[in-house]
């Protein structure tokens, strides 16, 4: 009997899971915990963290998972590498569901960097405007720059005090659109933008927007993880599942 673990938190999680439950799959939807309103999915669904690649693998075995989709952030590497781990110690099948990585095309002015201590670097010494696109997770190493100021867009607002002094903060959820995210960098003067190399259609606006305004962006290429087979739409997903567990 198949049983699937679909590690969360992404678009494309959100349509696997539809499509599980349409198929009448016995599936856990999990969530890492960092939103605090995250999507309803139509799974029976779990937050939080497992406990490392030892709580993890002890949680597959409890519940008889016999297979595990990791459909996560491109970025959240320590939750891909333990899955990569925990599923080698339980014995269990894992796959990875992620979108491909965006491309510069024409027009566009990227700095590429593979890390957040690099994208620091690349950002000018004087003073200017940055759209600070990566989440909250790494806001404090942009201490090190203080004389920027800085857009954040979150999607809760912040629970304590910003480690950068001088944040304008908009809270909004994706998906967004170029029209829109062209407006809020004129409306808030930005000249520079850094992002993670998530991918996907949800959070590209900004960089068409910043195509449009002809704006440098600072790319932050993806973390390594363990070599894990990697699928690109649910139908694979889908596949893989049926032959696997035949």
């Amino acid at each position: 009997m198949t049983r699937i673990l679909l590690l969360g938190g992404t678009t494309e999680a959100s349509q696997l899971a539809k499509t599980l439950a349409e198929t009448g799959a016995d599936a856990v939807f999990s969530y890492a915990g960092r939103t605090a309103k995250p999507v309803n999915q139509p799974l029976p669904t779990r937050i939080g963290g497992f406990g490392g690649v030892e709580g993890l693998a002890a949680y597959l075995r409890a519940k008889s998972i016999t297979h595990v989709v990791d459909a996560t952030h491109p970025f959240a590497a320590q939750m891909s590498t333990n899955a990569v781990h925990a599923c080698e110690a339980a014995d269990v099948p894992l796959c990875a569901f992620e979108r491909p990585a965006w491309q510069a095309g024409e027009g566009d002015r990227w700095v590429h960097t593979d890390s957040i201590e690099g994208a620091v670097i690349a950002l000018p010494d004087s003073s200017t405007r940055v759209f600070l696109a990566i989440g909250k997770q790494n806001l404090a190493q942009f201490a090190a720059k203080p004389q920027h100021h800085y857009l954040l867009r979150l999607v809760d607002a912040p629970e304590a005090d910003l480690p950068l002094p001088h944040t304008t903060v908009e809270i909004a959820r994706g998906p967004f659109d170029a029209a829109g995210d062209t407006a809020l960098l004129q409306r808030h003067a930005i000249t520079h933008v850094v992002a993670k190399n998530a991918g996907g259609a949800g959070a590209a606006a900004k960089l068409a927007a910043a195509r449009t305004l002809a704006l440098p962006v600072i790319m932050i290429g993806r973390p390594e993880v363990p070599q894990r087979p990697v699928l690109g739409s649910v139908a694979e997903v889908m596949a893989w599942l049926l032959h696997s567990a035949a």
